[in-house]
């Protein structure tokens, strides 16, 4: 088994090697003048399992074209199989035509990764479960809610806990969680404006007096995912807490989760986010050991499911 790194989230994939007791692959990745990528394999691949770590987070583009481009190499290397772990995938919300005329760019990163070599998929928390099949190899879809289930027993002693989806779209997500900590479950009816933009109509379910819980898989702006926090407090929450899968935190989003009425903020590391988030309210957990866990399942030929249990 070889582990190669891209320069997206070395940190994670630093932590990943180091669960695994497999150092990183020597490689070489540099950007020409005009920005184009250039990758050197510095060991020998042919024959090898190769796992290759490469989330497409911003700058979103450059890291898919990092991504492909060291697959070719890998391929051209002669590696036996190739998985690409995408610890956060790029384009997910692009998942289907929601205007005439509009692309579903979700499938087209699909179709380049396939068409670059890659022989599986290995990813965390996928926007839209459906993705899975716009690839015409493997996917494994892992899931944070161990993680964050985990994490919720171990710090939040309220009994008095409800999970909330901040849409109709994560239902399933907190109920899932919900399940797992006996909670009941509540739900945000919003309406979209435009991109990143949206408003909270209604809060479903009784709140008053409950410790909420908001589950989320994605969190860009931050605007949507305040404003249910200000929405779930006006209904008589007693406090609020948040957990998201994957904080893309763009503009000025921590400024908002700092301001806003979310007690703790507490986010996976699938994207690098340590500079961004050093003395605030948000908080990161590490998804390292569930994809070193899964590197190794997968390599081994057992059973992946098993981890979301």
């Amino acid at each position: 088994m070889k582990l190669v790194s891209g320069t997206n989230n070395l940190p994670l994939s630093k932590e990943i090697s180091k669960y695994l007791k497999t150092k990183l692959t020597n490689s070489n990745i540099r950007r020409f003048a005009d920005s184009e990528v250039y990758i050197e394999i510095n060991e020998n691949m042919r024959g090898s399992e190769v796992f290759v770590i490469q989330g497409t987070s911003y700058p979103a583009n450059d890291n898919i074209m990092e991504l492909l481009i060291c697959i070719d190499a890998l391929r051209r290397a002669s590696a036996k199989n190739i998985t690409a772990v995408l610890p956060y995938f790029g384009y997910a919300r692009q998942d289907r035509k929601v205007t005439p005329r509009s692309p579903i760019s979700a499938k087209l990163v699909a179709n380049l990764i396939t068409h670059a070599g890659a022989n599986r998929v290995l990813t965390l928390d996928l926007h839209a479960n459906q993705i899975q099949g716009f690839f015409d190899i493997p996917v494994d879809n892992l899931f944070a809610s161990p993680i964050f289930v985990k994490h919720i027993k171990k710090n939040i002693k309220s009994r008095n806990l409800i999970c909330v989806a901040p849409d109709v779209g994560g239902v399933e997500r907190a109920r899932a969680i919900g399940k797992r900590l006996n909670a009941d479950l509540a739900i945000i009816d919003k309406r979209r404006s435009g991109p990143g933009k949206s408003e909270v109509m209604n809060v479903i379910g009784s709140v008053k007096g409950k410790t909420c819980i908001i589950i989320d898989d994605l969190v860009d702006s931050g605007g949507t995912i305040c404003n249910a926090a200000d929405a779930l407090i006006q209904k008589g929450a007693k406090e609020v807490f948040a957990y998201v899968v994957h904080a893309v935190l763009s503009k000025d989003a921590v400024q908002k989760i700092q301001q806003s009425k979310i007690k703790q903020f507490i986010v996976t590391n699938s994207i690098d986010n340590q500079l961004k988030t050093k003395k605030t309210k948000i908080k990161i957990v590490s998804i390292a050991p569930l994809l070193a866990e899964a590197i190794n399942r997968i390599s081994e030929s057992k059973s992946v499911s098993k981890l979301f249990k």
